[in-house]
């Protein structure tokens, strides 16, 4: 089997390499069907998906069976003031994509996102819900779904939120470095959602690889829903219970604040993140671990930040 990634600098990317090339995932091992597979990763100097033409180029010398395509624009607030750049990676881009993919006969795996929904109401959403995006950002994942699908009759989409993981920036290790110098973080506590960490939706994706299940489904670590307060307490508290006291109550107090309180966001961030995961095991796929252990496996992966 030969696999191209791409985006497989970024941080779910290159947790996808990793994990193929390896032979195993943080919570499972890599099935014997892909084992020897050839990886091919990719970024944008080495591919751009933007370009129809070395798209087709690129993916046609290449002869893939599957692409896992973890590339996107994902600057919510950049998206904003450069909303053609956004439409370039994160909807021509998937459709430059899904065209290469149909025509060598290749699965193709496509990372979308919660931001394809309004953001309001209170109840999970489920694949087949509504969507109406309210940001630039969540407008362009939408149009690339709607490429992916035109295009590539192998298909699976995966929407997920909340991605953290060992590679880049994101909000645990935001908390953890503020944490070091504030004492009292003001945290949001009326966007509601689940974390995902990428070594668990990583997993998931080499599980694709062999399924014909095909579909949009979403992913999220399970556990609950919560706030980004709440994910920020437990945070710390996880982060004591490892022996960092640095961030026990007494140095580190973190205060809720409403969306609106916070202001600074170019882009509307989404009040309801929830998304319903019922479709993964019907269709047979491992739910994801709970988010309150993923923390615990990411704080012990990361150590001293």
């Amino acid at each position: 089997m030969k696999i191209l990634v791409t985006g497989a600098k970024g941080m779910l990317g290159r947790q996808v390499v990793e994990d193929l090339e390896r032979g195993y995932t943080e919570i499972g091992r890599v099935p014997e069907e892909v084992k020897n597979a050839e990886v091919i990763g990719t970024d944008s100097q080495t591919l751009d998906i933007t370009d129809k033409n070395k798209t087709n180029l690129f993916v046609g010398e290449v002869s893939p069976d599957v692409i896992i395509n973890c590339a996107a624009y994902t600057n919510v607030d950049g998206c904003e003031t450069d909303g053609e750049s956004a439409y370039k990676v994160n909807a021509l881009g998937v459709r430059n994509l899904a065209m290469a993919a149909e025509k060598v006969g290749a699965k193709l795996i496509h990372i979308s996102t919660d931001y394809v929904f309004s953001g309001t109401g209170n109840t999970p959403k489920r694949e087949y819900d509504t969507v109406r995006p309210a940001s630039v950002y969540g407008k362009t994942k939408y149009q690339g779904e709607v490429f992916a699908r035109q295009y590539c009759k192998r298909l699976f989409i995966v929407r997920t939120s909340w991605l953290y993981g060992y590679r880049g920036k994101n909000f645990v290790k935001t908390m953890l470095k503020i944490g070091r110098t504030h004492d009292i973080l003001r945290v949001v506590n009326d966007q509601i959602g689940t974390p995902t960490y990428t070594y668990d939706l990583a997993r998931l994706l080499v599980d694709m690889l062999e399924k014909e299940e095909y579909g949009k489904y979403h992913a999220t670590n399970e556990g609950g829903y919560i706030s980004w307060c709440d994910f920020a307490k437990e945070i710390f508290r996880q982060a004591v219970a490892l022996g960092r006291t640095e961030y026990d109550e007494n140095h580190v107090t973190v205060s809720p604040v409403t969306t609106e309180e916070y202001g600074v966001s170019k882009a509307a961030r989404p009040f309801n993140s929830r998304l319903d995961k019922s479709k993964l095991t019907a269709n047979g796929f491992t739910p994801l671990p709970t988010w309150q252990d993923a923390l615990h496996r990411f704080l012990k992966e990361i150590g001293e930040i």
